[in-house]
């Protein structure tokens, strides 16, 4: 049986903050040896020029989707590998990097998707852009997919409910979630707002374990749990000062780990998928006013690029997948090689 099924795509350079409002993250560690090693000065100098805010995108910046010729994947593929028949649930979809893990389940069968944001119009566009796109290009025929949109805040417990009620009055069930909401600040420590700091971990933190509970309700036959961390929770960040955040993704990273071992008996594996830094529309955004962070960045990625979005089809493939069914507690890091000095 011939399934939409992802393709590999060479991958493009380009530059990403580590997370932005509605999409997954990534984060830095320091230079390359081969860099020149900043003083303190230069580092306070650095942070007067990035004024502390939350991430953004004015939109200008676009990110090219990148899919599969028209007809699919047509070679021998794995089984395993195919999303066909699984009801699968992406948060911080409406753009970004949860957007483009959306558009990778669909490209690999799936044809039952609910992109959760936290703008309900915003979703729904999103969800409809996602089906017509497939069609348009001949993906998919009309009425295949069923993309949803629904208005959910991560962070508010009962929002969150709601929504996956949603989803079971519409589904019935979930096969596979992603987490992919998060967002990022950059103040010194000592400069942090506190409110701040408990926004930040009721999205990036709360927001999960909210998800992952709920979904994990909706599988009562097994299923797939994909939480977003990043090389921040396993590094730290520099030179963009970022502690919160790092410790929020650390925190994502054994709670997944935790919910591997919990659930395992009851068939739902969890693990945990940790980008590096990404390409995005926001990222573009950010590197284009700020050469200093740009160089910082990419001297330190082995590789010498930012990844690519469609650099994390693969993973998150891999894991929603029945090709993982033996992997849990697992993290997957995709990093061009950052972590690795």
């Amino acid at each position: 049986m011939a399934l939409r099924t992802l393709s590999s795509v060479p991958a493009r350079a380009g530059g990403a903050l580590p997370a932005v409002a509605t999409a997954a993250s990534s984060s830095a560690r320091s230079v390359s040896s081969s860099a020149p090693r900043q003083t303190e000065a230069e580092h306070d100098q650095h942070r007067v020029r990035v004024a502390p805010n939350t991430a953004a995108s004015n939109g200008s910046h676009k990110v090219e989707h990148k899919t599969a010729a028209a007809g699919g994947h047509s070679k021998r593929t794995l089984p395993s590998f195919s999303m066909d028949g699984k009801v699968c649930v992406v948060t911080g979809a409406g753009r970004g990097l949860g957007n483009e893990m959306a558009r990778t389940l669909v490209q690999s069968g799936a044809n039952e998707l609910v992109v959760l944001d936290l703008v309900e119009e915003q979703a729904a566009a999103a969800a409809k852009e996602i089906e017509e796109s497939f069609v348009s290009q001949g993906l998919a025929p009309p009425g295949e997919i069923t993309a949803v949109g629904i208005g959910c805040d991560v962070a508010n417990e009962e929002s969150v409910k709601a929504a996956f009620q949603r989803i079971k009055d519409l589904f019935g069930r979930v096969d596979a979630l992603v987490t992919a909401a998060g967002i990022v600040h950059n103040y010194t420590a000592e400069e942090y707002p506190t409110e701040k700091i408990r926004q930040l971990m009721d999205i990036n933190v709360m927001g999960t374990w909210f998800c992952a509970l709920e979904a994990s309700k909706l599988m009562p036959n097994g299923g797939s749990i994909i939480l977003i961390g990043s090389m921040s929770g396993s590094i730290v960040n520099i030179p963009q000062p970022q502690t919160p955040y790092n410790f929020s993704k650390s925190a994502v990273r054994h709670m997944g780990r935790s919910l591997a071992v919990e659930w395992a008996k009851r068939d739902i594996r969890v693990n945990v998928i940790s980008p590096g830094y990404m390409c995005t529309a926001l990222t573009k955004a950010v590197l284009a006013t700020n050469p200093i962070l740009d160089s910082a960045w990419h001297s330190a990625i082995p590789v010498g690029r930012m990844g690519d979005p469609a650099d994390l089809g693969g993973a998150v493939v891999y894991l929603a997948s029945d090709a993982s069914r033996y992997t849990t507690g697992s993290e997957i890091v995709i990093d061009g090689g950052y972590t690795a000095v």
